[in-house]
């Protein structure tokens, strides 16, 4: 599992049969800071994910990636390498608050 940013959304009106009506985000790897550890950066990549949970651009997400991704109730069988599981509210590493969800 990784945790990334949302970043956008995406709509394909052509798709296989097996992701129709499945919510497409635009994500955003992000990783610590070198050896500080204070705070988050982005690792300059973006994957698509599917988002089963509500995600909004602009939340950090835990994302899965790979066969794990096929093995949430609504993606067991699908073609899909990446799927949203959770939605993140903090981050602590070390004694440091490095993201935390503003209300």
């Amino acid at each position: 599992m990784f945790l990334a940013k949302v970043i956008g959304s995406m709509v394909a009106t052509q798709k296989v049969d097996a992701i129709v009506g499945q919510k497409l985000m635009v994500i955003e790897p992000f990783r610590l800071d070198g050896k500080k550890r204070e705070s988050l950066e982005t690792t300059g990549r973006t994957l698509v994910a599917i988002d089963t949970l509500g995600a909004g651009v602009g939340e950090f997400v835990l994302v899965t990636q790979g066969s794990s991704a096929r093995l949430t109730p609504q993606t067991k069988d699908k073609p899909v390498d990446c799927i949203v599981v959770g939605i993140v509210d903090q981050v602590h590493v070390e004694q440091s608050c490095v993201y935390s969800k503003q209300d």
